[in-house]
Protein backbone atom coordinates (compact mmCIF):
# COMPACT_ATOMS: atom_id res chain seq x y z
CA UNK A 1 0.00 0.00 0.00
CA UNK A 2 2.73 2.36 0.87
CA UNK A 3 4.75 1.50 -1.96
CA UNK A 4 1.69 2.28 -4.29
CA UNK A 5 0.92 5.92 -2.51
CA UNK A 6 4.81 6.45 -3.34
CA UNK A 7 4.43 6.10 -7.11
CA UNK A 8 1.56 7.86 -7.22
CA UNK A 9 3.32 10.81 -5.09
CA UNK A 10 6.33 10.58 -7.60
CA UNK A 11 3.50 10.67 -10.66
CA UNK A 12 1.98 14.00 -9.17
CA UNK A 13 5.34 15.16 -8.84
CA UNK A 14 6.54 14.61 -11.77
CA UNK A 15 3.37 15.73 -13.57
CA UNK A 16 3.63 19.11 -11.44
CA UNK A 17 6.92 19.81 -12.90
CA UNK A 18 6.36 19.12 -16.45
CA UNK A 19 3.38 21.74 -16.02
CA UNK A 20 6.26 23.94 -14.35
CA UNK A 21 8.83 23.69 -16.88
CA UNK A 22 6.58 23.12 -20.15
CA UNK A 23 4.20 25.60 -21.71
CA UNK A 24 0.82 22.39 -22.91
CA UNK A 25 -1.95 24.53 -22.91
CA UNK A 26 -1.44 24.69 -26.91
CA UNK A 27 -4.62 23.88 -28.89
CA UNK A 28 -4.93 21.68 -31.87
CA UNK A 29 -7.80 23.62 -33.35
CA UNK A 30 -5.29 26.93 -33.55
CA UNK A 31 -3.14 24.88 -35.70
CA UNK A 32 -5.94 23.63 -37.73
CA UNK A 33 -7.31 27.08 -38.10
CA UNK A 34 -3.96 28.49 -38.60
CA UNK A 35 -3.75 25.86 -41.85
CA UNK A 36 -6.72 27.11 -43.16
CA UNK A 37 -5.88 30.37 -43.32
CA UNK A 38 -2.64 29.29 -44.69
CA UNK A 39 -4.42 27.39 -47.56
CA UNK A 40 -6.83 30.51 -48.35
CA UNK A 41 -4.08 33.18 -48.30
CA UNK A 42 -2.21 31.02 -51.06
CA UNK A 43 -5.14 30.59 -53.12
CA UNK A 44 -6.02 34.39 -53.10
CA UNK A 45 -1.84 34.75 -53.87
CA UNK A 46 -2.98 32.34 -56.77
CA UNK A 47 -5.36 34.32 -58.27
CA UNK A 48 -3.38 37.57 -57.68
CA UNK A 49 -0.91 35.59 -60.10
CA UNK A 50 -2.85 35.28 -62.33
CA UNK A 51 -4.51 38.42 -62.41
CA UNK A 52 -1.33 40.24 -62.65
CA UNK A 53 -0.49 37.33 -65.67
CA UNK A 54 2.25 36.10 -63.65
CA UNK A 55 3.15 32.20 -64.19
CA UNK A 56 3.89 31.34 -60.85
CA UNK A 57 5.76 27.84 -61.92
CA UNK A 58 7.56 29.49 -64.52
CA UNK A 59 9.97 30.12 -61.24
CA UNK A 60 13.02 32.30 -61.55
CA UNK A 61 12.15 33.98 -64.93
CA UNK A 62 9.10 35.70 -63.02
CA UNK A 63 9.63 39.75 -62.32
CA UNK A 64 7.76 40.52 -59.39
CA UNK A 65 6.93 44.93 -59.55
CA UNK A 66 7.01 46.75 -56.41
CA UNK A 67 3.33 47.17 -56.16
CA UNK A 68 2.98 43.62 -56.49
CA UNK A 69 5.53 42.60 -53.83
CA UNK A 70 3.81 45.13 -50.99
CA UNK A 71 0.31 43.12 -51.99
CA UNK A 72 2.02 40.26 -50.99
CA UNK A 73 3.53 40.88 -48.17
CA UNK A 74 0.20 42.70 -46.73
CA UNK A 75 -1.06 39.35 -47.10
CA UNK A 76 1.19 37.79 -45.90
CA UNK A 77 1.20 39.62 -42.80
CA UNK A 78 -2.74 39.08 -42.77
CA UNK A 79 -2.55 35.30 -42.33
CA UNK A 80 0.15 36.13 -39.42
CA UNK A 81 -1.76 38.24 -37.44
CA UNK A 82 -5.03 35.58 -38.37
CA UNK A 83 -3.51 32.29 -37.32
CA UNK A 84 -1.60 34.14 -34.37
CA UNK A 85 -5.02 36.20 -33.22
CA UNK A 86 -7.34 32.52 -33.47
CA UNK A 87 -3.87 30.32 -31.63
CA UNK A 88 -4.49 32.58 -28.56
CA UNK A 89 -7.85 32.94 -28.36
CA UNK A 90 -8.17 28.77 -28.16
CA UNK A 91 -4.84 28.36 -26.39
CA UNK A 92 -6.00 30.91 -23.52
CA UNK A 93 -9.50 28.87 -23.61
CA UNK A 94 -7.54 26.10 -23.14
CA UNK A 95 -5.79 27.00 -20.37
CA UNK A 96 -8.95 28.27 -18.82
CA UNK A 97 -10.39 25.11 -18.40
CA UNK A 98 -7.42 23.59 -17.20
CA UNK A 99 -6.52 26.57 -14.54
CA UNK A 100 -3.35 26.82 -15.73
CA UNK A 101 -1.96 30.71 -16.61
CA UNK A 102 -1.46 31.40 -20.12
CA UNK A 103 1.63 33.71 -19.91
CA UNK A 104 4.38 32.65 -17.03
CA UNK A 105 8.04 32.25 -17.14
CA UNK A 106 7.87 29.20 -19.22
CA UNK A 107 5.81 30.89 -21.52
CA UNK A 108 8.52 33.86 -21.98
CA UNK A 109 10.94 31.34 -22.38
CA UNK A 110 9.26 29.81 -25.20
CA UNK A 111 8.19 33.21 -26.73
CA UNK A 112 12.15 33.87 -26.81
CA UNK A 113 13.21 30.96 -27.98
CA UNK A 114 10.72 30.42 -30.62
CA UNK A 115 11.11 33.92 -32.06
CA UNK A 116 15.14 34.08 -32.33
CA UNK A 117 15.00 31.74 -35.88
CA UNK A 118 11.73 33.08 -36.97
CA UNK A 119 12.53 36.47 -36.36
CA UNK A 120 15.96 35.94 -38.26
CA UNK A 121 14.17 33.99 -40.84
CA UNK A 122 11.74 37.13 -41.27
CA UNK A 123 15.13 39.66 -41.48
CA UNK A 124 16.43 36.95 -44.15
CA UNK A 125 13.35 36.79 -46.42
CA UNK A 126 13.18 40.01 -46.34
CA UNK A 127 16.99 40.54 -47.47
CA UNK A 128 15.40 37.72 -50.42
CA UNK A 129 13.01 40.21 -51.23
CA UNK A 130 15.37 43.05 -51.46
CA UNK A 131 17.52 41.03 -54.35
CA UNK A 132 14.63 40.11 -55.80
CA UNK A 133 15.37 36.40 -54.44
CA UNK A 134 11.36 35.96 -54.63
CA UNK A 135 11.45 32.26 -56.16
CA UNK A 136 14.01 31.49 -52.86
CA UNK A 137 11.17 33.00 -50.08
CA UNK A 138 8.51 30.35 -49.49
CA UNK A 139 11.69 27.70 -49.05
CA UNK A 140 13.57 29.61 -46.62
CA UNK A 141 9.95 30.80 -44.71
CA UNK A 142 9.36 26.54 -44.24
CA UNK A 143 12.80 26.32 -42.97
CA UNK A 144 13.04 29.11 -40.53
CA UNK A 145 9.57 28.33 -39.22
CA UNK A 146 10.69 24.42 -38.59
CA UNK A 147 13.61 25.47 -37.06
CA UNK A 148 11.67 27.93 -34.45
CA UNK A 149 9.45 24.46 -34.06
CA UNK A 150 12.42 22.67 -33.08
CA UNK A 151 14.00 24.91 -31.16
CA UNK A 152 10.80 25.82 -28.70
CA UNK A 153 9.91 21.94 -28.30
CA UNK A 154 12.03 22.31 -25.12
CA UNK A 155 9.61 24.26 -23.68
CA UNK A 156 5.98 23.00 -25.09
CA UNK A 157 4.33 19.63 -26.14
CA UNK A 158 7.80 17.72 -27.67
CA UNK A 159 4.82 16.38 -30.65
CA UNK A 160 5.54 19.98 -31.73
CA UNK A 161 9.13 19.45 -33.09
CA UNK A 162 7.78 16.33 -35.83
CA UNK A 163 5.92 19.32 -37.06
CA UNK A 164 9.10 21.24 -37.10
CA UNK A 165 11.47 18.67 -38.68
CA UNK A 166 8.37 18.27 -41.59
CA UNK A 167 9.19 21.91 -42.29
CA UNK A 168 12.72 21.89 -42.52
CA UNK A 169 12.78 18.54 -44.93
CA UNK A 170 9.14 20.74 -47.35
CA UNK A 171 11.72 23.77 -47.31
CA UNK A 172 14.74 22.04 -48.33
CA UNK A 173 13.16 20.03 -50.98
CA UNK A 174 11.34 23.08 -52.46
CA UNK A 175 14.64 24.54 -52.62
CA UNK A 176 15.05 21.79 -55.05
CA UNK A 177 12.27 22.10 -57.39
CA UNK A 178 12.02 26.22 -57.84
CA UNK A 179 9.02 27.61 -58.94
CA UNK A 180 6.89 25.51 -56.90
CA UNK A 181 7.61 27.40 -53.65
CA UNK A 182 3.50 28.02 -53.12
CA UNK A 183 2.38 24.72 -53.19
CA UNK A 184 4.61 23.48 -50.69
CA UNK A 185 4.06 26.41 -48.86
CA UNK A 186 0.41 25.38 -48.63
CA UNK A 187 1.30 21.88 -48.02
CA UNK A 188 3.70 23.44 -44.91
CA UNK A 189 1.42 26.15 -43.47
CA UNK A 190 -1.55 24.37 -44.69
CA UNK A 191 -2.04 20.67 -44.98
CA UNK A 192 0.91 20.06 -42.37
CA UNK A 193 -0.70 22.72 -39.62
CA UNK A 194 -4.33 20.92 -40.03
CA UNK A 195 -3.06 17.37 -39.81
CA UNK A 196 -1.00 18.10 -37.48
CA UNK A 197 -3.76 20.06 -35.17
CA UNK A 198 -6.23 17.20 -35.63
CA UNK A 199 -3.57 14.63 -33.82
CA UNK A 200 -3.30 17.07 -31.09
CA UNK A 201 -6.21 17.70 -30.72
CA UNK A 202 -7.58 14.13 -30.29
CA UNK A 203 -4.16 12.97 -28.44
CA UNK A 204 -4.63 16.67 -26.13
CA UNK A 205 -7.98 17.11 -25.74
Amino acid sequence: MESKNYHEDLSHIRSMMERSSRFISLSGLSGVVAGLAAIIGAAYVYFVFQREGIDYFDGDRNIFGKELVKELVVIGAVILVVAISCGYIFTANKSKKKGLKIWDATTRRLLVTFAVPLVTGGLFCLVLLYHHLFVLVAPATLIFYGLALVSAERYTLTDIKYLGYCQIVLGLLSFLFLGWGLVAWTIGFGVLHIVYGLIMHKKYK
